[in-house]
This record gives C-alpha cells, structure tokens and sequence, in this order.
C-alpha cells in the first residue's frame, strides 16, 4: 500500500512563531493492511464491546436504578454504558443489587479497560507510524545514491522503467515523481520507491535526492512542463544523464539547450513506425521487435571482452555489432576509426533476447 504522502513541520518566521507547511516524504513499498480496513476493524471492537455493555444491563436492567425515574430502559442502557465505557461516569444511573455489582466489577470493568486500550493504542499507533515514516524516510535518503529518478509515472514512465529494469537496473535504485495518487500506489506495488508531487518543484526534487542521482527520466505530458523540470535538474545535478521524451519536435533543440543529455520525440517515433509499417510490414515488427523486450531481437549496450579485443566487429560472435562507443563517443560500425576493437570499448549490439545478462 503507499503510505501517507505529507509530513506538517513548522518553518521559521521570526517572531511570529512561523508558519505550517507540509514536507512531501517518500513512499515505499509496504505490504500492510490499508489505514481503511485497520481503522474499520477497531470501530467495529469497540462497536463490539459497546454491545455487550449494553446485553449485560438490558438484560440485567431490573438491578439498576436510574435516579429520574427507577426505570431502566434500552435507551438508559444504551446510555449507561456509553457513560460507563468511556469512564464518564454521571451516576445517575446505578447498579443496586450484589450480583449486578458483581458483574460490573469482573466484566464490565475488563470491557472499559480494553475500551481504553483500544483508544490509547490507535492513537499511538498513528504517532507511532508517523515516527517510523520519518525514520524510513530519512534512512532512505541517507543511503540512496546514483540511483534512477523518473519524472512521470504514465504509459511512457511505465514504460521506461520497465525497460531500465529489464536491462538490469535494481528496482530498489528506482524513484518515481508522480503528482497522481493512483500512479504513486502503483509504483509502491511493483516495487518502486515514490513521491507524490509536481516535477517542477526543486523541493520534491531534492527528497528525491536528485542531487545524487546518476539518470533522469522526464516523460512529462506537457513540452513547457518538461523543459521547466530539465532545468532545474539540470540546476541541481551538473552531472547527471538526463533523458526526456517531448511531444513536439520543435521543442526538442529547447530541451537540448536546457541540459538534456538525449532527446526522444514521442509523436515523430510513433509516425515514424507506422509509416514503416506501412512502407513494409516487415520492417515494421522488426523496429517494433527491437524495442520490445524479454522476446525476439533486443538492443543492449555492453563492454568488449578482452578476448574481442584487436578483432574487428564483424568477428563478434553470437550478436550484431551496431555501434562503438570510444571515449563516450559513438561511432556507427562502418566508422573506419572502430574497425579494430580496443580495450574500454562499448559496444552497442543487436542480440537475441535469451542471450541477455
């Protein structure tokens, strides 16, 4: 389940004592019940409780006495043992005979104890969490470093992530910014950590701990919304790998401009596979292929093996080679400046999925 999303803290103000203002945290995954069912669960013990205060005076009501007029009624014990269980106590409304006595010192008194127990312990358990969340959310910080942060949690964050995982990036080194709630649960359920929030915030960038991150995912909605945040991670983290998706392609040489580091254009890729689909199917289920994962051909990046090292890219075995990254520079293959591999070398290569990791 995801936990609370807010944390209220008091910021300085002077004099004046300050104001109250509220701190986004971290959400992580948690299996526990939801706070609904467990609030849910209590009411219906002290619902429970109440009901069997009020079966012992009912039945017992002729053992009572109530000062205004004698009479016990199911309404007066209704009213005896809320006063009773809550230790209000008024007395106008009393057990008169030994056994009724008896009764509400070995039964009666347990149930208010519990009562009691109950209330008290809700309270603490709500303190409780909130102290842990913050315990949680501290140490989390504290330890995460060149980790992933994606900024947009829709069907190309999901999509993205999905990828960065299935290539081998730990899903506990993955942070989501979402400002949905349903999207931020369903990250929590697949494993991620989350913070509910707007991207453009430098606040909810820093809880990310942005600073320390070593990818930046933007797959925003909006192409302004995308260039804000590019920004201002930019801003905050000089050295990090930014990736963004834009809708437009005019807004793509913008973003480049405000620090990112790779530019997708979502709508012209999308054009561009169906217009290769429709130019030829067949070229279009092998890009669409290329870009799935987990089955057929898939694209990966990995360092040359020493015994690869003096062979050209048409020896390697067992995969395509495609590119050759060369002092963080990438060269086609047909790059006459790559057509003997050296040690450091990345090669960029078309394999088939089974054979990756």
């Amino acid at each position: 389940m995801s936990e609370p999303q807010g944390l209220f803290h008091r910021r300085s103000g002077g004099s004046r004592g300050g104001s109250w203002v509220t701190q986004a945290l971290v959400s992580l995954p948690d299996r526990r019940s939801t706070p609904a069912r467990e609030l849910g669960k209590r009411i219906l013990i002290a619902l429970g409780i109440l009901a069997i205060t009020v079966a012992i005076v009912f039945i017992d009501r002729d053992s009572y006495t109530d000062s205004s007029d004698g009479v016990v009624s199911f309404v007066d014990s209704i009213y005896y043992s809320t006063v009773t269980i809550t230790t209000t106590g008024y007395g106008d409304i009393t057990p008169v005979t030994p056994h009724a006595r008896l009764i509400n010192s070995i039964i009666v008194a347990p149930l208010r104890v519990i009562f009691l127990v109950l209330l008290v312990g809700t309270t603490l358990q709500v303190l409780a969490n909130e102290g842990r969340r913050i315990f949680r959310d501290n140490r989390w910080r504290k330890h995460m470093r060149n980790h992933v942060v994606v900024i947009g949690y829709g069907t190309k964050g999901r999509s993205a992530v999905g990828t960065l995982v299935d290539n081998g990036a730990n899903p506990a080194q993955v942070v989501i910014i979402d400002n949905r709630p349903a999207s931020i649960t369903e990250a929590n359920i697949k494993g991620y950590a989350a913070i509910e929030g707007d991207g453009t915030r430098r606040e909810i960038l820093r809880r990310a701990e942005i600073i320390k991150a070593r990818e930046v995912v933007i797959t925003l909605d909006r192409d302004d919304s995308a260039i804000l945040v590019t920004l201002t991670v930019r801003q905050l983290n000089p050295s990090a790998h930014v990736v963004v998706a834009v809708r437009e392609d005019d807004n793509a040489p913008l973003l480049r401009q405000s620090g990112a580091n790779a530019v997708i254009t979502s709508s012209e890729a999308v054009g561009r596979l169906l217009g290769l689909s429709a130019v030829s199917p067949n070229l279009g289920v092998v890009i669409e292929d290329l870009l799935s994962s987990k089955e057929g051909l898939e694209v990966g990046e990995r360092q040359v093996t020493r015994d690869e090292v003096g062979k050209s890219s048409d020896e390697v075995r067992g995969e395509r080679v495609v590119a050759v990254v060369r002092n963080k520079t990438l060269r086609r293959f047909y790059d006459p400046t790559v057509a003997t591999l050296e040690t450091g070398d990345q090669v960029v290569v078309v394999r088939h999925a089974a054979e990756e990791g």
